[in-house]
């Protein structure tokens, strides 16, 4: 794959290879905490709903101020690695992040929580960037280059899918405030493994002036993007500030890419997205992570609602996903070398469209054993095999000097995909739910209060259905599975057309070249 040119970076000595393996521990440590947070306060939702008077947009904001800040800031993330160096860069978010994690234990109110998940959403996009892009430089031979990559992929699944658990068995111990605090301990053992084992990683020698204007248009387009895409089901997706927040943030994306095309040392070489296969792995990845997302959304509420598991069971349920991602990521780089990355990565897709299929097949009686274990392992050996691949092949088309940038675009596919996964999905069963709800007499001589909470939220409707009369809870609970398994079934179908389609679509896309002109494709450096 064509590689552009870029400014030189500062030469690293190559660590021993022991020292190597070690380093990509260290990265995976802190690419995990990161990504723990995009899931772990969830669990935590309840709980902070009463201890700080929240309404269901506060615990929403809760949610989804780490992501709007993660995913706003991850170019800029990977620009300042870049341009000041990777290993400090990852220093200053891992200690920054644990910093605010005290500020948010230590909320009083709402509001200070929520600027505290917008604080470690900013520093957490120092962090994730910086960690690919070390990989990068500590791992010069390619085929460990791609084991390295497909180790750090299954880390930012199986994170994703730890998140209940890990929070589920804090809440059953501690309060709500412990989902924070054990970032502590988890920076501090990141800090000292990166110090002792992590080079630098380099950074550009010749870095130019300080494009501000540049960042701060991508820092616009890319929160602007997904500021609209998580209000997209509260405003409703043909609202005019849903369209109009989607079309100025495309607008500014223009700007930005007409601007790097023209910079003589631009933040990110936009050019490279003229490569058919960086683009397609791009999606891919994107696609991936919003099926990713989407089916954890989805999941740990049919465990709760509908199966009736508590926090810390719901989470602990899930864990085949991550066992099973854990064991097809190294798989899935060694059959790359054999099949080629577009019938491994399109194979993926396909299997994730067949695990939520699966899902069209559960109720309130369906076996977890017989039924939903096998679902979660088809999406996650399916994501198994998209997401290292493809991570291989984006960091590949982008020079060393550009590997922060390079990560940094990889990344943002991820959060983006797997917010647009939540809200998409998300609002597809929310308008079912509500509907279902809306017509059920199980809920018609509740007093209004609590009528309008059981239509509205799948999880304050179980909430209603425990403080009723025992006979009216149980009618309550039965309405509740039934509306939400319907939204269920209708959902899903959207996460099984857009990895349906997109199998043929990517397969074409990540093919290799054979014409004369091309340059090495991607499976070679697998090889």
């Amino acid at each position: 794959m064509t590689q552009t040119s870029a400014p030189p970076i500062d030469a690293t000595s190559e660590a021993p290879a022991a020292r190597r393996w070690f380093a990509l521990v260290a990265l995976c440590l802190a690419t995990l905490m990161v990504m723990i947070d995009n899931t772990i306060v969830n669990v935590a939702l309840p709980t902070i709903s009463r201890d700080l008077a929240a309404s269901s947009s506060g615990l929403q904001w809760v949610v989804d101020a780490y992501t709007l800040a993660f995913a706003g800031l991850l170019i800029t993330g990977g620009h300042l690695g870049d341009r000041f160096g990777r290993r400090r860069t990852l220093l200053v978010g891992v200690v920054g992040f644990a910093a605010i994690s005290v500020v948010a234990a230590e909320s009083g109110s709402l509001a200070m929580l929520i600027a505290s998940r917008v604080g470690l959403g900013v520093f957490a996009a120092l962090v994730f960037p910086a960690t690919l892009a070390l990989l990068t430089a500590v791992f010069t031979d390619p085929r460990e280059r791609a084991a390295a990559f497909g180790a750090w992929a299954a880390t930012t699944g199986v994170a994703v899918a730890v998140g209940p658990v890990l929070g589920g068995w804090l809440l059953e111990h501690f309060s709500w405030a412990s989902v924070f605090w054990v970032n502590l301990p988890f920076a501090a053992v990141v800090v000292v493994a990166v110090l002792a084992l992590v080079p630098s990683g380099g950074r550009r020698r010749d870095v130019g002036a300080f494009d501000v204007f540049g960042l701060l248009l991508s820092v616009a387009a890319m929160g602007l993007m997904i500021y609209s895409v998580i209000e997209g089901p509260n405003h409703g997706w043909t609202d005019v500030r849903t369209i109009g927040g989607i079309v100025v943030a495309l607008g500014l994306t223009a700007v930005f890419v007409r601007r790097e095309i023209r910079s003589a040392q631009p933040i990110l070489d936009v050019r490279v997205f003229r490569n058919r296969q960086f683009a397609s792995a791009s999606a891919l990845i994107a696609l991936a992570f919003f099926c990713l997302f989407g089916f954890i959304f989805l999941v740990t509420q049919y465990f709760q609602a509908v199966m009736g598991y508590g926090t810390l069971s719901a989470g602990l349920h899930t864990l085949p996903f991550a066992v099973v991602l854990a064991l097809v990521s190294p798989l899935a780089m060694a059959l790359v070398r054999y099949l080629g990355v577009a019938t491994v990565s399109a194979t993926g897709a396909l299997m994730m469209a067949a695990g939520f299929a699966l899902v069209e097949l559960a109720d309130a009686d369906s076996s977890y054993w017989g039924l939903i274990v096998w679902s979660m392992s088809l999406m996650a050996g399916g994501l198994g095999l998209i997401s290292g691949p493809c991570t291989h092949v984006v960091m590949n088309a982008l020079p060393p000097a550009q590997a922060g940038a390079g990560a940094a675009v990889n990344d943002t596919t991820r959060e983006f995909g797997g917010a647009l996964g939540v809200a998409v999905l998300g609002s597809a069963l929310s308008s079912v739910y509500v509907g279902a709800m809306s017509d059920s007499p199980s809920i018609a001589g509740l007093p209004d209060s609590a009528r309008v909470a059981a239509e509205t939220s799948v999880m304050a409707g179980i909430e209603v259905a425990r403080q009723a009369p025992v006979q009216m809870g149980d009618a309550i609970r039965v309405a509740v599975g039934d509306a939400f398994v319907d939204g269920l079934h209708q959902s899903v179908w959207i996460a099984v057309a857009a990895a349906g389609v997109a199998a043929p679509l990517m397969w074409f896309g990540l093919r290799e070249r054979r014409d004369a002109d091309a340059s090495v494709g991607a499976t070679e450096a697998f090889i």
